[in-house]
């Protein structure tokens, strides 16, 4: 599938090229709707099982040092290991919508399937705060290198920087109408971004609210809930996106949680920016091969 859509698609998308192969394909896992890959750290090298966040640019897992609860669950980087690991005495601080980690950059070799970054800065953490059960060792960012809270270049950059790839571009594809049409529309000009790192779609108040009045959607607690019986009667959201239209049929943004119920993945984004901003998360990707 993944050939044939490069082969058709007018823009010559990357051509990963990796020890003589025109295209790198790695495999991800969906967990508890987080889509994690395997990488591996360190001379001789061990594994984690990390997030691939495009809403995030930096690198990290969990060190030895880490006394949180959370860390109790990861695999941890074992320093000591490693021949060609190289610490600093640099800190930082990330910020998630589900909580936030400390800790310290380190460089060491880090590989990807096989793509190979050699003395590539990365972060231990030594203090996480989650908000939820953590079923992943780290994150592996993959947004711009000016969104770094570390101030590490990001791998994917520098990766491209010393040629492993082709074209600067990498995408994803997340496996898993003609009724009347509502408008619900932005006030001014919208911002979308696309995060594989989110799971439901996040959008602002009055629209989220427009959406959930729109579909029949009851409020319970944190969630909003339909009947089982109009899933298969709710048309598809469709997201205009320069022009293209991008529907999301009711199948994909309803989810079952138990026998019986049912209820919707349109969240509030609560991050607070100068335009409305919709956050795309995997409800979303599922349905796009997405290129970045």
């Amino acid at each position: 599938m993944l050939n044939n859509f490069l082969r058709g698609h007018v823009y010559r998308l990357s051509w990963f090229s990796s020890c003589g192969s025109n295209i790198t394909i790695h495999p991800l896992k969906n967990i508890t709707n987080l889509y994690m890959g395997k990488v591996t750290i360190g001379t001789l090298p061990q594994e984690f099982q990390v997030i691939f966040d495009t809403g995030s640019s930096d690198l990290w897992v969990t060190s030895l040092f880490c006394p949180s609860p959370a860390c109790s669950t990861q695999v941890r980087f074992r320093h000591y290991k490693s021949s060609t690991f190289r610490p600093t005495q640099k800190t930082f601080s990330i910020a998630y919508g589900s909580g936030s980690i400390e800790g310290f950059l380190a460089y060491d070799t880090i590989w990807i399937g096989d793509l190979i970054s050699a003395d590539q800065p990365f972060g231990l953490s030594v203090v996480e705060y989650v908000l939820e059960i953590v079923t992943y060792d780290g994150i592996l960012g993959l947004n711009y290198p000016n969104k770094s809270f570390s101030g590490a270049i990001p791998i994917f950059d520098k990766l491209k920087n010393q040629g492993a790839f082709a074209e600067p571009a990498f995408a994803f594809y997340l496996s898993n109408i003609s009724k009347k049409r509502n408008a619900i529309s932005c006030s001014g000009s919208c911002e979308a971004l696309v995060d594989t790192a989110t799971s439901l779609i996040l959008g602002p108040r009055r629209l989220i609210n427009n959406i959930q009045k729109l579909i029949g959607a009851t409020p319970r607690g944190s969630e909003n809930y339909v009947s089982c019986f109009v899933v298969n009667t709710l048309s598809s959201i469709i997201f205009t996106i320069n022009g293209i239209n991008y529907p999301v049929p009711a199948q994909a943004y309803i989810l079952k949680v138990s026998r019986g119920h049912f209820y919707t993945t349109f969240k509030k984004n609560k991050v607070r920016a100068s335009r409305e901003t919709w956050i795309l998360g995997d409800i979303f990707l599922r349905q796009y091969f997405s290129v970045f």
